[in-house]
């Protein structure tokens, strides 16, 4: 059962040591996330210098069960774009959201900006900071 869903955001939180880190750090072992968004903490290390087995050595062992981004997925995260436009959200903001709704938990993340659209969106959100 998973209690959470991750955005990058809030991932990167944790394992950079951010403020609001803590909170997703007692979520983690309760926590589920897309593969966008995961692709998307890999492209933090990435653009930062890491190499592949580094990157890996660092997300690899984090018990976070990874959704994979499939084709009812990729309607889901679609419809949400009128939604979300107005926030300015991004795809994987959107994939982040849809799952969340599609496993009826709250998406931790540190993007204020979901609030305003949680709401219509039919997705609890909840901001680490």
């Amino acid at each position: 059962m998973t209690g959470f869903v991750l955005d990058a955001s809030a991932l990167l939180a944790l394992l950079l040591g951010e403020p609001g880190g803590a909170r997703v750090g007692q979520a983690l072992t309760d926590s589920a996330m897309t593969t966008v968004n995961f692709a998307e903490v890999v492209g933090h290390y990435s653009r930062n210098g890491g190499r592949d087995a580094e990157i890996r050595a660092i997300l690899d062992p984090l018990p976070v069960s990874l959704v994979p981004f499939d084709h009812e997925f990729a309607y889901q995260v679609g419809i949400l774009l009128p939604v979300t436009r107005a926030a300015g959200l991004s795809l994987a903001d959107r994939a982040c959201l849809a799952l969340a709704r599609r496993l009826d938990v709250p998406a931790l993340t540190a993007d204020r900006a979901w609030q305003a659209i949680a709401e219509q969106a039919e997705v609890r959100v909840e901001l680490i900071r």
